[in-house]
């Protein structure tokens, strides 16, 4: 994937838990773990925002772009 996801290492940096920032950031824990997964195929702006919101961060911080470009076989 050429997008990768930091999540846990900044959860855990701010000593807080999937499930809180679930309750705080108004998302089930379901769709947080497909996030955290790598395996989500879009997430809404405002989202992103409240996830960067509570926890004191970029977006640059969470999501990253490791250089390659994803063919849409690769995606499988």
């Amino acid at each position: 994937m050429a997008i990768t996801v930091h999540l846990d290492e900044i959860l855990k940096s701010r000593s807080m838990t999937g499930k809180e920032l679930c309750a705080r950031v108004g998302i089930t824990e379901a769709n947080l773990s497909i996030l955290r997964s790598g395996k989500a195929n879009g997430v809404r702006f405002h989202t992103i925002n409240r996830i960067c919101y509570h926890l004191d961060c970029q977006v640059g911080d969470i999501l990253r772009f490791d250089g390659r470009l994803e063919d849409e076989d690769e995606k499988e």
